[in-house]
């Protein structure tokens, strides 16, 4: 039978303080992307590893005119360039020796002799060529080796996210892999023979709202999600799934309260879980639920209604998930601070989740509530961008509240 309920603000913590991060492996760059780096990322080479123009035109030796020699692209190197001599060149490519500035293609003239081509400064697109002889200030247009960062340097430390830009520069500095905090699996226990799969609502039953959002949610948070798994409600079935789900965390839809078909808390005792929280002081969402179970996997019972799911997720799957991949506390990053537009109505004991519409000022923040907020609801959610948490008693218009992030 659900136990205390504890206060918002501690089921959140107790959540976050489950979790411990998983094991490190070392994965492609593709598949490190959104993972927690566990080892300083230092470059294994020069960036740039060699000296390269920065722009087409030509690699120009000593002053001009200049005899043009050849051209040279991307992945191409060239024999020493001689005093007075110049290479067509492209933009990253090799600056070969003896070159000493790049001459942009805009301000390049090639005037064609009868054994050979010759460069000025000048109008590209006119043609026409400058007074002097020509004369381009050394290292003008040059990438130096290095400018970027030299050999060894740190480049990031461990415990940020690997994003796309992080992965596109450890590519850059020579890594194939990266060691990362191997992200949590996450299986998903639709439960409800309440729940159409496809089709409209008919006959007293209704559509599964929630095993479409759940792997985005998860995904979010920062977890892998399996695809969502449709459990009888009986309790036979139920202990059956909960037993199979090979995975970090499972995700339980529904049969949280104590209702006839309410089977979680007794599956979940008869596994011989350990209760970490078992029922929260909010609303919407309050028999929400995380246990552990002998073997280490976490079970997260969220409520059936949508919104009360998403509260539970919001209040303990996103702290949990934070800590098992590496980065404990990064959902609290994602709160924020905004001013009500309107009032809220509060519960006398419990903490209200609202969702809500918010504008960003020159000073401050403002969060407008939505329409269409109960529990069994989801349109007010999908026009909002937060949540804000009310607490006891409501807030007034103007108050200082916690918003929570959304996708």
């Amino acid at each position: 039978m659900p136990g205390d309920q504890l206060p918002f603000g501690r089921a959140r913590r107790a959540a976050r303080e489950a979790g411990r991060a998983l094991p490190v492996v070392e994965v492609s760059l593709h598949d490190a992307v959104g993972a927690v780096l566990a080892s300083p990322l230092v470059a294994s080479t020069p960036l740039p590893p060699f000296d390269a123009s920065a722009m087409d035109g030509w690699a120009v030796s000593g002053p001009g005119p200049w005899t043009v020699v050849g051209s040279l692209l991307a992945g191409d190197q060239h024999e020493r360039l001689p005093d007075g001599a110049a290479v067509a060149i492209a933009t990253g490519a090799a600056l070969p020796p003896g070159a000493d500035a790049v001459l942009r293609r805009e301000r390049g003239v090639v005037v064609d002799g009868p054994h050979s081509a010759t460069l000025y400064v000048g109008d590209h697109g006119t043609g026409e060529t400058a007074s002097h002889p020509g004369y381009v200030e050394p290292g003008s247009d040059i990438r130096p080796r290095g400018q970027e960062s030299a050999a060894g340097e740190l480049l990031l430390e461990a415990g940020g996210v690997v994003t796309p830009v992080v992965a596109g520069m450890a590519a850059a500095a020579g890594y194939d892999a990266l060691p990362v905090v191997r992200p949590p699996d996450v299986a998903l226990l639709v439960l409800g023979d309440e729940l159409l799969l496809r089709g409209a609502p008919r006959d007293g039953r209704v559509r599964d709202a929630l095993g479409p959002m759940l792997p985005a949610w998860i995904a979010w948070a920062g977890g892998r999600a399996f695809p969502p798994t449709h459990v009888p409600d009986t309790l036979d079935d139920l202990l059956v799934a909960l037993d199979d789900a090979n995975a970090d965390v499972v995700v339980t839809t529904g049969s949280t309260a104590a209702g006839p078909a309410d089977h979680l808390h007794t599956a979940l005792d008869r596994l011989g879980a350990r209760w970490v929280v078992d029922g929260v002081s909010v609303r919407p969402g309050t028999p929400m639920c995380l246990a552990t179970l002998p073997d280490g996997r976490h079970v997260v019972g969220l409520p059936g209604n949508p919104l009360a799911a998403v509260s539970a997720i919001l209040t303990l799957v996103a702290p949990l998930l934070a800590s098992l991949r590496g980065e404990a506390g990064a959902d609290e990053e994602r709160v924020e601070e905004a001013l009500l537009e309107e009032e809220v109505k509060g519960h006398p004991d419990h903490v209200r989740l609202i969702p809500v519409h918010r504008q960003r000022g020159d000073l401050v923040t403002t969060a407008t509530p939505t329409l269409f907020t109960g529990p069994a609801m989801l349109r007010g959610l999908a026009v909002a961008d937060g949540v804000a948490v009310i607490p006891p008693g409501g807030a007034r218009r103007g108050a200082s509240v916690h918003v929570l992030a959304l996708p």
